[in-house]
């Protein structure tokens, strides 16, 4: 399909009113059964990235038009899809997207839609129980781990700041993710704010570094006020040492927030439970239910464990509004956020426990922490493999001893044009590595052995050259 046929299709429309007739409405939904049908059957089966068109289709103008969408590109709900931090959509949760944008209910505002509002609040005390924080946490739903970073460190400066606040000072690793950069740029900070900090061995954040930063900042005349960790970083997964940072957030007053995007949803294992050990010192948690918990992109989540610093950061409303009273047991999702009017999110995450149960999730995150020893074991027995990390969850970062970079590179390249399997690659210790990070819930024994036989394929073929 054309582009012109594309602004075709939007000047003259499909001849469906604004307000659909029943049978208009029955007829777009069997469209929209029948294209995704056709997308999810036999999804393994299909090329986990395609650059090429796919053949055109004898259906309906729209039909054709949304299986022209989705021609190309890579896949995140394809069960080789092992790239970046992926995230394998459920469809129980999509499900949620069709009810509440349907009946378009304005769910971030007690008194608009109360029990919509009850949802959300009911999400983030799950996520908090699973931290360790009491019933005095709140938090809200983002669209993902950057905006709750953002979030955190917005309320980190103004819980711990003065009105005049640009002598603060934020540590992180140099593992963290760029979201936490780019969330100090946004709340008003400078690179003279920021202090990225050298990681260990095993990529992750040093104490000691943080303890003698510190010292220097407060010498000069700085303002320490907030020091990010990562439970799950998105390069190899790696936990930082939580309990002992959480001791010197403590001692030195700073504010303690943990992103863990990543990893959060592993605390319902009981591996993931022990190696997260002292997140519950944190003062503030990103967790994205579109990673570890499966859901459709767009779904990421701050938990703050003093409801009303969260408040003090964001409240303010409009004299046409309810004014807010704290001693009810509920919130207003938009009292805690930057966002006034957007989707209501509770129904994506609750639907989804509802319908399957948190055991459901322990289990397939279990089975992910499984496949990632089982590529571990089959890495370390290939004499030409180096692995750079030990896995705290469900990524690996490798390269082969013998290539150079560009070889590197060429070998990831020659593993995902085999189009079963997609991973990526970044930068650690000066030189580039290849990562498989095991997410999904539609990823199994075969599809990761698959990875390890396109491995040994794609390393043959480069020395072959």
């Amino acid at each position: 399909m054309s582009n012109e046929s594309h602004h075709s299709i939007a000047g003259k429309g499909l001849g469906i009113d604004l307000e659909p007739t029943e049978d208009e409405w029955h007829r777009l939904i069997d469209i929209a059964r029948e294209f995704l049908s056709v997308e999810f059957s036999d999804l393994g089966a299909q090329a986990v990235v395609d650059h090429a068109q796919k053949p055109g289709r004898t259906g309906t103008e729209l039909e054709d038009y949304l299986h022209h969408l989705f021609a190309s590109g890579f896949n995140p709900a394809h069960p080789g899809f092992m790239a970046y931090i992926p995230g394998g959509g459920l469809l129980t949760s999509a499900l949620e997207d069709w009810i509440i944008k349907s009946m378009n209910r304005y769910g971030t505002a007690h008194f608009a839609a109360p029990r919509l509002a009850e949802v959300e609040l009911d999400v983030i005390r799950t996520f908090a129980r699973w931290i360790g924080f009491d019933y005095g946490a709140a938090g809200v739903l983002t669209t993902g781990g950057s905006v709750a970073n953002f979030t955190a460190v917005v309320t980190a400066r103004r819980a711990k700041l003065p009105e005049d606040f640009l002598s603060g000072v934020i540590y992180c690793s140099d593992q963290a993710h760029h979201s936490v950069m780019k969330a100090a740029n946004l709340a008003g900070f400078s690179s003279r704010n920021l202090r990225i900090l050298p990681s260990d061995e095993n990529f992750r954040l040093i104490p000691a570094e943080i303890e003698g930063q510190v010292a220097r900042d407060i010498e000069a005349g700085m303002l320490p006020f907030l020091v990010v960790t990562s439970a799950g970083t998105t390069n190899t997964g790696s936990i930082d040492p939580l309990p002992e940072i959480g001791a010197l957030c403590q001692r030195h007053g700073l504010w303690y927030h943990i992103d863990a995007a990543y990893g959060g949803a592993f605390l319902l294992t009981e591996r993931g439970r022990e190696r997260m050990n002292g997140i519950n010192l944190a003062d503030s948690v990103t967790l994205d239910p579109h990673k570890g918990m499966f859901l459709p992109y767009g779904t990421g989540s701050i938990v703050v464990r003093d409801r009303d610093a969260l408040i003090e950061a964001h409240e303010m409303r409009g004299d046409y509004m309810p004014a807010l009273d704290r001693e009810k047991a509920h919130l207003d999702p938009f009292s805690l956020s930057l966002e006034l009017s957007r989707e209501h999110r509770g129904l994506k995450m609750w639907l989804p426990l509802m319908l399957h149960g948190e055991e459901s999730f322990a289990e397939a995150l279990n089975e992910k922490l499984d496949l990632t020893v089982h590529v571990l074991e089959r890495l370390e027995q290939m004499p030409e493999i180096e692995v750079l990390n030990q896995p705290d969850l469900s990524t690996i970062a490798f390269r082969c001893r013998d290539f150079d970079d560009d070889e590197n590179k060429a070998l990831l390249e020659t593993i995902v044009a085999g189009a079963r399997v997609y991973i990526s690659g970044t930068v650690l210790l000066g030189a580039y590595v290849l990562r498989v990070s095991i997410l999904s819930h539609r990823t199994h024994l075969e599809h990761v052995d698959q990875f390890i036989s396109d491995l040994v394929r794609g390393l043959r073929e480069i020395r072959d050259r």
